[in-house]
């Protein structure tokens, strides 16, 4: 990548981390491979590694920043600056598909829970986003 500047490298040092965790925690892949290497995994720290798109970019951007930066503390900066983008291009495609954005929630993805406070007269409610 030397033909590139350091602006160009690290636009398409973020495509490239975006690319592979979505890849790898979103899809199928070629031959349902991908799928296949999830399912196996299991519940495990690893398969659900594998399921987590912001988990995933971290260790993904971490070996793409130690190729690109170097000294600790370009790796360090690279790893974060990686690792978020490839989170908002990942917040920008599911915005573009017509999922909800942040602060917003699907129907279908709420669980509600409410509790009475200690009184008894108001009931409270408590939100949480369901596993997909």
């Amino acid at each position: 990548m030397d033909g590139y500047g350091p602006i160009w490298r690290f636009v398409l040092s973020a495509l490239a981390v975006w690319r592979v965790t979505h890849l790898l925690a979103e899809e199928d892949g070629p031959w349902d491979l991908v799928a296949r290497v999830r399912g196996a995994l299991g519940d495990g720290f690893w398969g659900r590694l594998m399921d987590c798109f912001y988990c995933l970019s971290l260790w993904i951007s971490l070996a793409i920043s130690i190729w690109l930066a170097s000294g600790w503390i370009g790796i360090l900066l690279h790893w974060q600056a990686l690792s978020g983008a490839a989170c908002l291009l990942e917040k920008a495609t599911n915005r573009a598909k017509g999922e909800t954005g942040s602060g917003e929630m699907a129907a279908a993805q709420i669980a509600a829970l409410e509790i009475a406070d200690d009184r008894g007269d108001t009931p409270c409610v408590v939100v949480k986003r369901e596993a997909r």
